[in-house]
């Protein structure tokens, strides 16, 4: 394959559809580029030759035209001096070379044209390659994407989601309870106190009354000038110290059923 052949093949390629049909995109569309690449030195190397040629062809056309222009004259000064014969040979030198410049000018023109083209392809083949690296590093990071989002969902497929969300509710039912008894550990420990205080204030409330109830069992203070009464009989004593204990007795009882 010749290289102009391989230039317009390499230019005229839709890299989009060589990225559609390979199989790993990102080595692919690499030898692409290392492929353009050969063809860019290849081409470059090329259009310089090109117009190395043209320069030499167009110093070529430029000589001639110096000798077309010094025959010229050289045959215009015999015939100034008289010597037809000699003014007829410079003419048939100036024919020669101007035989020769005719040439030179039709290769001039298509080198000119050659190398044109060469320069617009040379152009093409290196925005291309631009292109190409450009495309090259999005289809890298969208291939990283790809592959992240693939190891992503096959981690997520792979997880038994209804025994994860099962523990994660029997999880947070045991701390419901855990919580659940703090507070209530919290309640019976406050109503134990309360209760605490609550009897002390029972107990005092009853001592004041039985104190009452003593206060109004006792006989009354006799008064210095008052008559003293005559002493009881021993009979009579005992039996008040009965009566006196065994309401005291009752009492006992109704507090002991509080």
């Amino acid at each position: 394959m010749g290289l102009f052949d391989r230039i317009k093949r390499v230019v005229s390629s839709n890299l989009n559809d060589l990225v559609n049909k390979a199989e790993d995109p990102e080595k692919m569309l690499e030898q692409a580029i290392l492929e353009m690449q050969e063809d860019l030195v290849q081409l470059r190397q090329g259009v310089a030759q090109a117009i190395a040629a043209q320069k030499r062809s167009e110093k070529q056309y430029n000589d001639a035209q110096n000798e077309i222009n010094k025959w010229q004259r050289n045959a215009q000064l015999a015939l100034q001096k008289g010597d037809e014969n000699l003014a007829r040979q410079a003419l048939e030198r100036k024919k020669t070379y101007t035989d020769t410049s005719a040439a030179l000018k039709s290769s001039l023109d298509t080198q000119s044209t050659q190398v044109e083209t060469l320069k617009r392809n040379l152009i093409q083949l290196e925005s291309k390659i631009s292109e190409a690296k450009t495309k090259k590093e999005m289809l890298r990071a969208r291939i990283t994407t790809a592959k992240a989002q693939e190891q992503l969902q096959g981690m997520v497929s792979g997880m038994n989601t209804s025994s994860a969300m099962a523990a994660f509710e029997r999880m947070e039912e045991k701390v419901l309870m855990q919580e659940a008894r703090a507070q209530s550990a919290g309640e019976l420990a406050g109503a134990d106190l309360e209760s605490q205080f609550a009897r002390l204030e029972g107990s005092s409330d009853v001592d004041d009354e039985l104190a009452a109830l003593k206060a109004q069992m006792l006989p009354p203070a006799t008064p210095q000038n008052q008559a003293q009464l005559p002493p009881q009989s021993e009979t009579t004593a005992p039996k008040s110290k009965e009566v006196v204990d065994a309401e005291l007795d009752s009492l006992r009882k109704q507090l002991d059923q509080l």
